[in-house]
């Protein structure tokens, strides 16, 4: 009994705990100062620095502080998410956007470096398996008394027992 009572004191624990989590993340959700640094980040700036909008840092950039108001306006317009990354699409065109979508077109950028690491991985492998089966062929051959006169006088020559 003293056993089952336990368990209850953990599962109500982790029931609690739980709860609490998310609580803790659905609070942010619907926060403007959330959703804008959300945003933000899933931005390029336009200047061509290479930076995430939001974190565009150099002095006197001309884009960020335009882009970053043009953000801020469709928030507060009741744009979704969406909307807003498809406004900056259409207006900044693709390359606004910090990652590539994952339709269409799009999604190759997503799945042609791994298509590209697949495909030197095989080949890599049947390379190997190559290599592996010409040695043993050759390790297999039968030794004829020819062959092993001139393995005889190389050996003589160069010094060498037969290693590298």
């Amino acid at each position: 009994m003293k056993a089952f009572a336990r368990f209850g004191f953990w599962t109500r624990a982790v029931q609690a705990l739980l709860l609490a989590v998310t609580v803790y993340f659905s609070l942010g959700a619907s926060d403007a100062g959330a959703r804008y640094d959300h945003l933000n980040h899933q931005l390029m700036c336009g200047c061509g620095c290479g930076q995430v909008l939001g974190e565009c840092n150099h002095v006197g950039c001309p884009d960020s502080p335009v882009q970053l108001a043009e953000l801020r306006t469709a928030i507060n317009a009741g744009m979704t998410d969406q909307q807003i990354l498809d406004s900056f699409a259409a207006k900044y065109g693709a390359t606004v956007l910090a990652a590539p979508r994952t339709r269409g077109f799009d999604l190759v950028a997503w799945i042609a470096p791994f298509a590209v690491f697949a495909a030197a991985l095989l080949g890599t492998i049947l390379l190997v398996r190559h290599w592996s089966v010409g040695k043993k062929e050759a390790a297999q051959t039968p030794s004829t008394p020819e062959m092993d006169a001139i393995h005889e006088r190389i050996r003589r020559e160069t010094g060498s027992e037969g290693g590298f």
